[in-house]
């Protein structure tokens, strides 16, 4: 008994010892990320009045490790966000606010199932939309070296957005990853597609008018067609050469038209011949990442609609829930 307590206070001491340098280390980040700060025109006010209360937050990290987009099969990923009971909250939702997202829809010539999709899955309709201190989360973040450059920047947007007083810092609290709003924008998302949509001179993303509005706005900026296919799922011929099989999200390989892919399709009679033209791209997402998982299952075609869900999250799973979930609503609405 005296050796277990011995070796838990052991254990302890070299937690606080790490823990206690690792607020040292991010101490001396914050320090040098203040001169970044002031040489990019933030205001040493705007910086202290924000970025000096910011503090090294480990279960980002852990977060940021362990992703279900990177250990959830597709059944599972999609299931979970595609759900009966998804669908009905999406379809009351949609009842209490119709006027608003129907507006939209016809300004921005985006479908509200997509808008209600991406909504649902993401915040599921704005109930929960992250607790986290989003200025404490980028900081984190960019200390961290996985991703520090990218999440430099996006912390630089939202100090510049600060200090243009377009937003106001009390209110950025979200996602581990500093996503914010119903939609959960990233800040460089916030500044280049965000609206303004009631006109009160401020944008609030956890405002159902600005939210809608700039989510549409953004979608409809990065090219959404709207009424065009998303993804088709199929069965694959175990002929198809395995360079036509994209596993990563990063970027989709070897594109060709859907009717020279038709061949290595089993169920192509599925998918109607007015798409044949247009370019296509099959991806296995679990391949990558699920352990002992088919080569060829499951599989499916996707279109660029699809790639503009991926250019939102880039996560093939992700991509693959919005779309399902949009066709649901479709069905429903």
């Amino acid at each position: 008994m005296k050796q277990i307590k011995f070796y838990y206070i052991i254990f302890f001491f070299i937690c606080t010892v790490s823990y206690a340098d690792t607020n040292k280390e991010f101490e001396i980040w914050r320090n040098n990320f203040k001169k970044i700060a002031l040489k990019n025109n933030i205001s040493e006010e705007t910086f202290n009045l924000v970025m000096m209360d910011t503090t090294f937050l480990s279960d980002v990290i852990k977060y940021d490790r362990y992703q279900p987009e990177f250990y959830e099969d597709t059944k599972t990923y999609i299931s979970k966000r595609t759900s009966s009971k998804k669908v009905l909250i999406g379809k009351k939702f949609y009842e209490k606010n119709s006027k608003l997202i129907n507006s939209v829809q016809n300004k921005f010539n985006v479908e509200r199932e997509l808008l209600l999709a991406l909504m649902g899955i993401e915040t599921n309709f704005g109930t929960y939309v992250g607790k986290m201190d989003i200025l404490s989360s980028l900081a984190t973040l960019s200390f961290d070296k996985r991703r520090s450059e990218f999440f430099t920047n996006e912390l630089l947007i939202l100090l510049r957005l600060i200090e243009d007083k377009q937003i106001d810092h009390k209110t950025l609290y979200g996602s581990w990853a500093g996503a914010f709003g119903f939609f959960q924008f990233m800040p460089s998302t916030m500044k280049n597609y965000a609206i303004d949509h009631d006109g009160n001179g401020y944008i609030d993303l956890k405002n159902y008018d600005d939210a809608y509005a700039s989510a549409s706005n953004y979608l409809n900026q990065i090219g959404w067609k709207s009424e065009s296919p998303c993804f088709y799922r199929i069965d694959l011929s175990d002929n198809i050469p395995g360079k036509y099989l994209n596993i990563s999200a990063k970027k989709l390989h070897d594109k060709k038209k859907l009717k020279y892919f038709r061949k290595y399709i089993k169920n192509d009679d599925k998918i109607d011949n007015k798409y044949n033209a247009l370019k296509v791209a099959i991806i296995t997402p679990d391949k990558d990442i699920i352990p002992d998982a088919e080569t060829l299952n499951p599989a499916y075609i996707v279109f660029d609609n699809y790639e503009i869900i991926l250019k939102w999250n880039r996560s093939l799973r992700f991509a693959l829930a919005v779309c399902t979930l949009k066709d649901k609503f479709k069905n429903e609405l």
